[in-house]
């Protein structure tokens, strides 16, 4: 069944029809100067993009192809320069009360029983951690954020194309023309029908789940753990948080597999496939019970490529439909945040005609993380004997020496170099408006 424009109510994706926030954040001059704008794709970045741009005072409408908007995919870490823009968005105390905090990322190569990853956020004590959240979760916090800031969201309508005349952008979708708009931004992700990016299949994807946390075991609570056999095989486990304020803690359950084996998925004996997954990890057990059939698991397939111009009259790309990457680094959806709010702060410099600003803010930080994400991730899901010798002997006993802890702590956390270029981050990214008190709709 279609549902209509979401307006002021229960959350979206638990039956809600029409939830719309209050009219308008900002000033009255606000209200007059913003711009209609649409945003294709109701993911993080859209999400994101909403309320960030509903919060300066433009009226934004936001379009999905679900009947009820709903996250796509398991568990993901926030970032620290992820966290600033969620909390410039008004979603970063939901996500924090709803997260997990982790300060660690380490991981073991069985066959040697090296250590070949530790990576930590911040010194014994420190304030930065990285925010293990599940998507449903940080999908719920933006939602909000964005509803309340102002933004319509319309559910039920796949794009199909967004033809540019004399009066805007247009978007054609399955439920008619909308618009013109001064502006549309497409964050539909891979699948986007409105990128020109073709990106490059990478060779191994992963299966995961989402399972409770078991009462007993060995692991942390405040750390992405990973385990490997050279490159070719990589089981991982990381703690979430809660998928709501009711719920207990749960964990994504993640297996690295070829793209023959993602193929092959839908037809693997689980027994067997956790007969082997224990003898790789034994830890894993508990993890594991949830994990019934391979329906239970959800194959990721990952691609690689980025759009060297995200932007066309009345059009800007952002998150996955302007760069693609393995989630090796852990950046997809901080890249996602920062697009958002790089969008935010060109419409500020150039109302008018912002794509080359936020092409210009985000081109090296995107360019730095795409050049990073290609050299480590054959390290850890590819077929190659030569890159984990490398890896292992190498670059790990390399990793403990000064300053290199350092930088690693600063490439994980997203600034190794400024993500906003020209902008001070995210000092300087403090500027969106207050909230007016809030303005009841009728539904």
């Amino acid at each position: 069944m279609h549902g209509g424009p979401y307006r002021r109510g229960p959350v979206a994706g638990k039956g809600a029809r029409g939830l719309r926030g209050r009219q308008g954040p900002g000033s009255v001059a606000a209200m007059m100067t913003g711009q209609d704008i649409a945003i294709a794709g109701c993911g993080i970045g859209g999400l994101a993009a909403a309320a960030l741009l509903a919060r300066d005072g433009h009226r934004v409408t936001v379009f999905d192809q679900f009947d009820a908007p709903r996250p796509v995919g398991s568990g993901l870490v926030i970032q620290p320069v992820g966290q600033a823009v969620l909390a410039l968005a008004g979603a970063g105390e939901a996500a924090l009360a709803l997260g997990r905090p982790i300060r660690r990322m380490t991981g073991i190569e069985v066959e040697r029983g090296r250590q070949v990853l530790d990576v930590a956020y911040d010194r014994p004590g420190g304030a930065r951690f990285g925010l293990a959240i599940h998507r449903a979760a940080l999908f719920g916090a933006l939602c909000r954020a964005a509803v309340d800031a102002g933004a319509i969201i319309v559910p039920s309508t796949r794009i199909l194309a967004a033809p540019f005349g004399t009066g805007g952008r247009t978007l054609e979708t399955t439920r008619g023309r909308h618009g013109p708009f001064a502006l549309v931004i497409d964050a539909l992700g891979a699948g986007s029908v409105l990128s020109p990016l073709q990106a490059r299949a990478l060779p191994y994807g992963a299966v995961w789940a989402t399972v409770p946390w078991p009462a007993l075991t060995a692991l942390p609570g405040d750390a992405l753990v990973q385990r490997y056999h050279r490159a070719s095989r990589m089981a991982g486990v990381l703690p979430l948080g809660r998928l709501d304020a009711a719920g207990g803690p749960v964990a994504a359950v993640f297996w690295s597999l070829p793209l023959a084996g993602l193929d092959r998925w839908p037809a693997t004996d689980i027994a067997g496939w956790k007969a082997g997954a224990l003898t790789l990890w034994p830890e894993l057990e508990p993890f594991l019970t949830a994990i019934r059939a391979p329906a239970d698991m959800t194959v990721a397939r990952y691609s690689h490529g980025t759009l060297r111009r995200p932007f066309a009259p009345g059009l800007v790309h952002i998150g996955d439909a302007a760069h693609r990457a393995s989630p090796q680094l852990g950046q997809g959806a901080n890249m996602a945040l920062l697009d958002a709010l790089a969008l935010a702060h060109a419409l500020r410099m150039a109302p008018g005609d912002p794509g080359p600003a936020y092409a210009a803010m985000r081109r090296w930080h995107v360019r730095l993380y795409q050049a990073m994400s290609a050299a480590f991730t054959p390290q850890y899901q590819s077929d190659s004997r030569i890159l984990p010798l490398l890896r292992d002997r190498v670059l790990m006993p390399v990793s403990r020496l000064w300053p290199v802890p350092r930088i690693l702590t600063r490439l994980v956390a997203g600034d190794l170099i400024p993500p906003l270029a020209g902008l001070d981050f995210p000092a300087g990214a403090a500027q969106t408006a207050p909230l007016p008190p809030r303005v009841e709709t009728a539904p």
